[in-house]
């Protein structure tokens, strides 16, 4: 009976690392191949943000194999495939140095080389200390203590109770501030998404804002700007109460709320004069979106903006111009920084090329940093690799344009 028992186990010894080796494979493919379905796009966005964690498992099938390795077509085939698997999920790590010099690069040619001298000494030791801290992809990278209020009501148009929420400091005070915008294709999301970057930014001295707005295909454009345009004049009114410094303000979007961040930044008609816009993968050219969508296409990009501007460009040509951040570009406008993700099959990276292009043609300050590897929301996964990395950035634009600029105006 133990002779069984030893055989069964043996057995079961010899097929794991066969098993870890399918299992790196299949996962270490979604780093080079896009995610056809919105079922699948959990893979295409996380795998590369987690791929030191793929490339420890494809490790240890490979030393697996190594280890009970004898001539055979199986063996072979499984250490060709653990070696191909290895090399895919080290390539984010492999792109890294290279990525992060060519943004160093456009920070400092777009802002200056002294853009983190303006910075105070204090803020910059709260920062991350250096672009990938490959542990904290591992251990995570732990919440800030702050205070929060939450789902302060700000309006409530047809009946929609409109809330925010608020990230302060520990102490009171009056902060510069970043307003925050979710994504989510205008139709889903609440002010509580990405709350670990809501809590770390404002633990460095911010008052950060996350405000809500409706959604389509119930409301569509330009609903959502109303929205924004309220929670900015609620602002506005208690500014007082909710810790802000109105003449120190920025506004951040994700995705689609980027759209919306872009056009108010862009129009400069709000209550409140914003001081710089941080666009994360925002789609900026609605008109080109429609007609050269995607491929794949994993939500039917027609579809969605069909379903946010009410047509096709054919019978809503106006309004898709109306809703586009690009048709606002004009001279004089506040600092950009533009995120955007070079594998991203929802808003195309291009189309964020073309809006820095456009920005610079007209001889405003910004900078445009494209991450090889990263898929759209790369940043869901806040210890990731890609967000390590745009975090380190974008808390160093943030404080040149909002604690920077303060020091030079004294």
């Amino acid at each position: 009976m133990s002779q069984i028992n030893f055989m069964i186990i043996w057995q079961l010894w010899r097929f794991i690392p066969l098993l870890l080796t399918g299992l790196g494979f299949f996962l270490s493919l979604w780093i080079i191949v896009p995610a056809p379905t919105f079922s699948l796009l959990f893979f295409g966005v996380g795998v590369p943000e987690l791929s030191p964690w793929v490339a420890v498992l494809n490790a240890i099938a490979l030393i697996l194999i190594l280890v009970q390795f004898h001539p055979s077509y199986l063996y072979t085939l499984a250490l060709a495939v653990t070696a191909l698997a290895l090399f895919l999920s080290l390539l984010p790590l492999i792109q890294f140095p290279s990525t992060n010099a060519r943004f160093q690069w456009e920070m400092e040619t777009k802002l200056g080389k002294d853009y983190l001298q303006q910075i105070p000494p204090a803020l910059i030791a709260q920062m991350r200390p250096q672009p990938l801290v490959l542990a904290d992809v591992f251990r995570g990278i732990a919440p800030k203590e702050v205070r929060i209020k939450r789902d302060l009501q700000f309006a409530s148009p047809d009946g929609q109770k409109l809330k925010l929420n608020v990230y302060l400091p520990l102490n009171s005070g009056k902060y510069p501030t970043l307003i925050v915008i979710y994504g989510g294709a205008w139709k889903r999301g609440n002010p509580s998404d990405y709350e670990n970057f809501s809590r770390y930014i404002a633990a460095q001295g911010y008052s950060v804002i996350a405000i809500d707005y409706r959604h389509a295909p119930q409301y569509q454009f330009p609903t959502q700007l109303e929205d924004v345009q309220a929670a900015l004049n609620y602002i506005s009114d208690r500014a007082e109460e909710l810790e802000v410094d109105l003449q120190r303000v920025a506004l951040l979007g994700r995705s689609s709320g980027s759209q919306l961040a872009s056009i108010i930044t862009y129009q400069n008609q709000s209550a409140i004069k914003i001081q710089a816009i941080i666009n994360y993968y925002g789609p900026v050219n609605l008109v080109n979106g429609y007609r050269n969508p995607p491929s794949p296409n994993p939500i039917n990009t027609r579809q969605v903006l069909e379903d946010f501007l009410g047509g096709t460009p054919e019978t809503k040509l106006e309004l898709y111009q109306q809703a586009s951040p690009i048709s606002y570009v004009k001279t004089n406008l506040p600092p950009s920084l533009l995120i955007y993700a070079h594998r991203d099959h929802l808003v195309q990276a291009r189309y964020g090329k073309a809006l820095y292009d456009q920005l610079q043609n007209t001889n405003n300050c910004a900078a445009f940093l494209e991450i090889p590897w990263a898929e759209h929301a790369f940043d869901i996964v806040f210890s990731g690799v890609s967000n390590q990395l745009a975090l380190y950035y974008t808390e160093r634009f943030l404080a040149s344009v909002l604690y920077g600029n303060q020091l030079a105006n004294n």
